[in-house]
Formats: structure tokens, C-alpha cells, sequence
């Protein structure tokens, strides 16, 4: 545990899920700042209906800084329980339902996210990257033409390959407490995570990208075991950083993390961190059933030397 050691890893789903787990074992200073266009699943019903941030990236995000005791495995356990039924519930996180009651109740999305971070002893804190609902617009191509899909979901599973995303509103508000998480971080982490959906988002919410760009914070890319099917299908590392620059030209980059056992070709790696300003660190991250998935403990070793330069 690095003490005093304030990192802001950004993300969504399951790729956030995976570094934040890994995270709360490096610092006591851990802040989530979580894309906030999920239009699908109880996320999208709960939007819909009530006009609120979806929630499930969020609640997500709370239940992997949940503590390894009693407590926290239960806690963690409970928000993502599913209720499964013939009506209106089935398909609902009990974690969506708790944290929309708190908006409502409050009536401030941060603090009831700060609520339900206290009930579950989360080590670490959990922010929307904007403070109203977002959409995902993406350029898909698909046998030689260029059309536009709408909504995450659908970005998700377009059969086409995604070009290039921006957001509806274009110019969304940011989050003032994400903003000031960012220019406060010693560390900022990209990824891992669905490259078009949960982390190039954060580079299009102005206030955001602006912060991101001017912090003093030394930042670091995560990149994926594996492409995502139907968003990143085909796509090398080297590929998903050609595409970060291509959406934040400016942004230096100063640590690409990724497995050894995903980059066949590290010399080509390597050039494309150089191009963002960074170096490339390659180690055994990825869990070691085979599955494309990183290991916690592995994961958390490696950022650690990172984070204290030893690597």
C-alpha cells in the first residue's frame, strides 16, 4: 500500500471493475471516474423511466472497492444480486435500485453515491464522468460505406467497425468533483475496458479532457487482453493507442501496460507508446486460467513497482 498516493482510474463495466480491484491494494487514495452512457439491461429501464444516470457502471465500480472481509464480500455481493422474476423486477440490480433511492432521497448524485460507498466500507471513491445522461454516437464502417450508430448498446454490437465516437449533448457538463479528482491525482489510469464505449468517452466531455490534458498527474494505459467482439474485432494493442491519439492528439501518455502474453509484436508496441510520449512495460498480468480477464494480485503487483518506479 503506497500511503498518500491519489490515483483516478478511468472506465467502465468490467474493464473498470478489473483495475479498481487491482487499485485498492496500491493506494488508500483511489477515485473511480465512470462513463455514464449505458442505455441497456436495468441501467437503460431505470434511465428511461426516471431520467437519471445509469447506474449500473457506477454501482459496478462501488462493489469492486468493497474491502476482502465479512462485509465487504457481502456488501459487494448484494448490490450486484439480480433479481430474477416473471414482473417488472426481473433483470434489476438490487445496487441500481439503492443508489437511484439515494439520488432521489438527496437529491445529489455525488453524495448518494458517497452514501452507498460508506455502507459498503468502499476503499476508494466512485464519480459520473458527467453530470447528466450521455449518449454514444459512433462512426461504424461496414463494407466500404460509413454510418452512425446510436446508443451504447448499439455501438457494442454493430456489426461494422467502429471509426471514431463523440457524444449527445456534444458539449456535456462534467462532473466538478471528477474535474478536481483528476488535477489533484498523482496517477491517472486508462483502461482496460471496451475502448470505444467505456474509455475514449471521458476525452469528450470537454471540462474533462481539458483536466485530463493539464493535470500534472503522470498517466498510464491499460490495454486489453483481447479485442472486444463487435466494437475493438481485429484491432492490435498498437491499434487501440493509434485510435487514442487519434481522439486526444495532445494527450502524452507516460506508461503503456500490457500483458506479454497479448503483445506479439513489442518492438511495434513499443514505437506506438513512444508516439504518445510514454514507455512500453510488458509483464504477466492476465489471470492465469487462460481466460481473458486480469489477475487482481498480478495486476496490483506490477502497478505498484509502476507507481514507485521501480518498473
Amino acid at each position: 500500500m503506497i500511503e498518500g498516493l491519489k490515483v483516478v482510474a478511468l472506465g467502465g463495466g468490467h474493464g473498470l471493475y478489473a483495475s479498481l480491484t487491482a487499485l485498492r491494494s496500491v493506494t488508500s487514495e483511489l477515485t473511480a471516474v465512470v462513463t455514464v452512457a449505458d442505455d441497456g439491461g436495468s441501467s437503460g429501464r431505470l434511465r428511461r423511466e426516471l431520467g437519471v444516470l445509469p447506474p449500473g457502471d457506477l454501482r459496478m465500480a462501488l462493489a469492486a472497492l468493497c474491502g476482502d472481509d465479512d462485509w465487504g464480500r457481502t456488501w459487494s455481493e448484494v448490490v450486484q444480486h439480480r433479481f430474477r422474476s416473471e414482473g417488472d423486477l426481473h433483470g434489476h440490480a438490487v445496487g441500481n435500485l439503492l443508489i437511484v433511492a439515494l439520488w432521489e432521497r438527496l437529491g445529489d448524485t455525488v453524495a448518494g453515491l458517497d452514501w452507498v460507498g460508506r455502507l459498503l466500507g468502499a476503499h476508494g471513491r466512485v464519480l459520473p464522468m458527467s453530470s447528466v445522461p450521455l449518449d454514444i454516437a459512433a462512426e461504424v464502417e461496414l463494407d466500404g460505406e460509413v454510418s452512425t450508430v446510436r446508443g451504447q448498446v448499439a455501438c457494442a454490437l454493430t456489426p461494422g467497425r467502429v471509426q471514431a465516437i463523440s457524444l449527445v449533448p456534444e458539449d456535456p457538463p462534467a462532473c466538478p468533483e471528477a474535474v478536481q479528482a483528476v488535477l489533484d491525482a498523482d496517477w491517472v489510469v486508462f483502461g482496460p475496458g471496451s475502448w470505444f464505449t467505456s474509455v475514449l468517452p471521458h476525452l469528450k466531455v470537454p471540462q474533462l479532457a481539458e483536466a485530463l490534458h493539464s493535470t500534472a498527474a503522470r498517466r498510464l494505459v491499460a490495454l486489453n487482453l483481447a479485442p472486444q467482439p463487435g466494437e475493438t474485432d481485429g484491432f492490435s494493442p498498437q491499434k487501440h493507442l493509434e485510435v487514442l491519439r487519434q481522439h486526444a492528439p495532445s494527450l502524452e501518455i507516460d506508461v503503456v501496460l500490457a500483458d506479454t502474453g497479448v503483445a506479439e509484436d513489442g518492438e511495434e508496441l513499443a514505437k506506438a507508446a513512444a508516439e504518445l510520449g510514454g514507455r512500453l512495460v510488458l509483464a504477466a498480468v492476465a489471470d492465469q486460467d487462460g481466460s481473458p480477464r486480469h489477475d487482481a494480485q498480478r495486476l496490483a503487483s506490477v502497478l505498484d513497482e509502476i507507481f514507485r518506479e521501480k518498473r
